[in-house]
């Protein structure tokens, strides 16, 4: 079945808070917001936290106000993802926060898994986050029901990667989030807020679940009329085979070290 052709059932969630960060990508924004209309997903409020998008994208997301209803917080110039984080999780109301950046589309998949980790986080108050998308499985799962596994982080276990129990990708978190593990980082680049929030939620002792579909709910599209805002180095992206053994060498040194000091 196409995911045009699918009808779901309303799903409701009237505790979260829907929270979407943006930056000039409203035609990005304008379809996860129709999508999430299609899946019938409906939540206690829409938060769209703007980075001071400028021209025709400023226009845009009036236009989109006044549709779908939801909580405009914008600033006059971009002041980048940790500020723009802050003050997006700050104008939540509600107990529950599901983040997702604009230029993600859930898949017919997604309403179960949100219903499925909500179910979850309200039976286990120790839960911090339900994770839904990820470029890779964590390393370290144990299976806790309803798709989902508990994230389980020990500093003795091999690899790096058990370090990244806490991402920037879509996930629902509860909102007393930045009171728990910190605000996020401002004035840096995007990876490093991102990277220090991880840290922070290591060293906080965070808990969380890691959705065995992780790569089968959401689809993240960017295309060349709104292409993507992150901007990685050479060093991060290259696939050579020696600068790569090099990053993963540098990433296991640098993640214990950080996670000490």
């Amino acid at each position: 079945m196409s995911e045009s052709s699918f009808q779901p059932p309303t799903a409701h969630f009237p505790e979260v808070s829907l929270l979407i960060t943006h930056f000039n990508r409203s035609a990005s924004l304008e379809r996860l917001l129709y999508r999430c209309r299609e899946l019938n997903l409906q939540f206690g409020e829409i938060v769209v936290s703007d980075d001071g998008s400028s021209g025709a994208h400023a226009d845009k997301l009036q236009t989109l106000k006044e549709i779908f209803g939801f909580k405009l917080i914008t600033v006059p110039q971009n002041q980048g993802l940790g500020h723009n984080l802050n003050k997006g999780q700050d104008a939540v109301s509600l107990p529950f926060t599901l983040y997702i950046q604009e230029d993600f589309i859930p898949k017919d998949a997604f309403p179960e898994a949100l219903s499925g980790a909500l179910s979850l986080m309200k039976a286990h108050p120790e839960l911090d986050i339900a994770r839904f998308y990820a470029y890779f499985r964590y390393p370290y799962l144990k299976p806790v029901g309803r798709g989902f596994c508990k994230m389980d982080f020990k500093l003795w276990k091999p690899g790096y990667r058990k370090f990244y129990m806490y991402s920037d990708h879509p996930h629902l978190r509860r909102s007393n989030f930045l009171q728990k593990f910190g605000r996020y980082l401002e004035g840096a680049k995007g990876d490093v807020t991102e990277y220090t929030m991880m840290i922070s939620f290591l060293k906080k002792k965070g808990k969380g679940i890691f959705h065995e579909n992780y790569d089968g709910l959401l689809e993240q599209r960017n295309d060349a009329a709104e292409p993507s805002t992150m901007r990685r180095n050479f060093w991060r992206e290259s696939n050579h085979v020696t600068v790569s053994a090099l990053r993963h060498l540098y990433r296991h040194l640098k993640m214990n070290w950080d996670y000490f000091t």
